[in-house]
């Protein structure tokens, strides 16, 4: 029995398998939407709810601060830098990054806006403990540079990609209600806005810094979501082309079947992506040290993974009720579950018996055809009688 149960089990499996690769419709996807939904409003609450109670760790071009820059001494740490930074001035800078690599590699120090004083100290603490060198290869004071950072840069860059975001979505939707349907831009620009608020909580929650980098990032995997999102619609609309004809499927399931027949393609872009993103994230941090490459990868890889859920169990599952609410899709769906109904009555009055008129007495035991059907008379066998001559086709064939 168990023997049987992990075969049937095993074979099952392959089954799956097999469906995601060929694309035939294994996963119930559309089907199975209102579980969806339910998981996509769970993400989308707990992303609030952090945004909202615990905010955002905002870098210094948001906050404002000092920025101090220092040529790399052989043997020297960002961890050596941070210990005398802090002896200076009685307090941990907000970071401290090996920026670039070989001759032109720099410490760059980010902390709180420092007063004239504090910034002497730090610049005295910093040249007697590393003595770096200027461009001509002589120790100096001068080599360690010190600028002020205004949050103001930071507001200014968040304003002009909120603007260039308006116009992105202006543009994509024009494009997707042109080119396709007006429900497939508002199921896109749904997932978008899915895509960009639970970037930003997954930052708020796990508390990673937000930079410009970051804004400009999140961004760029807008463009990756909408181009997932446009392949499964592009499939959607050559699989339901012309399904107001036909009775036989309803348009929930043809937009399931092209969603699984761009699954294994969606996870294969996904994958592909990532990868790079990740290689990214390895030389910015420990190879290079340069902390805008790091933001900019973070904020692509957290997007690019919640993109390829967006395209596949919100925006697709959204376009489907979307089109079953109103108009013709929803009174096709309403014609071809009616049907449906209706056959699977008339089956089963066909393996029960149909009912007969008042009146008239039938068993539900036998069927009416059976009923009626005369008795085949039965035929005799015919035996040969011995000595005989053979008879029949072969016997002439002989002859």
């Amino acid at each position: 029995m168990t023997d049987t149960t992990t075969t049937a089990s095993t074979v099952s499996r392959k089954g799956r398998l097999s469906g995601l690769y060929t694309g035939t419709g294994a996963f119930e996807i559309i089907g199975q939407r209102k579980r969806y939904y339910m998981l996509t409003g769970a993400i989308v609450a707990v992303a609030l709810l952090s945004m909202l109670l615990r905010g955002f760790t905002w870098g210094i071009d948001f906050e404002g601060g000092t920025r101090i820059q220092m040529p790399v001494v052989a043997e020297a740490t960002a961890t050596d830098v941070e210990t005398v930074f802090e002896d200076a001035v009685g307090f941990e800078p907000e970071s401290v990054q090996t920026v670039g690599a070989g001759a032109g590699a720099t410490f760059q120090i980010r902390s709180e806006a420092l007063d004239l004083g504090q910034v002497e100290a730090v610049q005295t603490a910093l040249f007697d403990e590393f003595q770096p060198v200027d461009a001509e290869g002589e120790p100096s004071r001068n080599a360690i540079s010190v600028a002020d950072v205004s949050e103001t840069w930071g507001g200014q860059i968040t304003q002009k990609a909120l603007i260039a975001l308006l116009v992105f979505l202006v543009i994509v939707s024009v494009y997707i209600g042109v080119r396709y349907e007006r429900d497939m831009a508002i199921a896109a620009i749904a997932a978008m806005f899915f895509d960009i608020i639970v970037t930003a909580g997954v930052y708020s929650l796990v508390g990673f810094e937000v930079t410009p980098a970051t804004v400009i990032g999140l961004l760029t995997i807008l463009g990756f979501s909408l181009y997932d999102t446009v392949v499964v619609f592009d499939k959607v609309e050559e699989n339901t082309r012309g399904i107001l004809h036909l009775h036989r499927r309803t348009y929930a399931e043809q937009a399931n079947l092209a969603v699984n027949q761009t699954l294994m393609r969606s996870i294969n872009t996904t994958v592909i992506s990532v990868l790079p993103v990740i290689a990214l994230m390895v030389i910015a941090v420990w190879m290079l040290g340069v902390g805008t490459l790091k933001d900019l990868a973070l904020v692509q890889l957290v997007g690019i993974v919640v993109g390829a859920y967006s395209s596949v169990f919100f925006a697709s599952p959204l376009l489907v009720t979307l089109k079953e609410w109103r108009g013709p899709i929803a009174k096709h769906t309403r014609k071809v579950l009616a049907k449906r109904e209706e056959a699977a009555a008339r089956a089963e009055n066909g393996r029960t018996g149909e009912l007969a008129p008042a009146g008239v007495e039938t068993s539900s035991a036998v069927p009416t055809a059976a009923r009626h059907a005369a008795p085949r008379p039965a035929v005799p066998q015919r035996t040969p009688k011995p000595g005989a001559r053979p008879t029949g086709k072969r016997a002439k064939r002989r002859s």
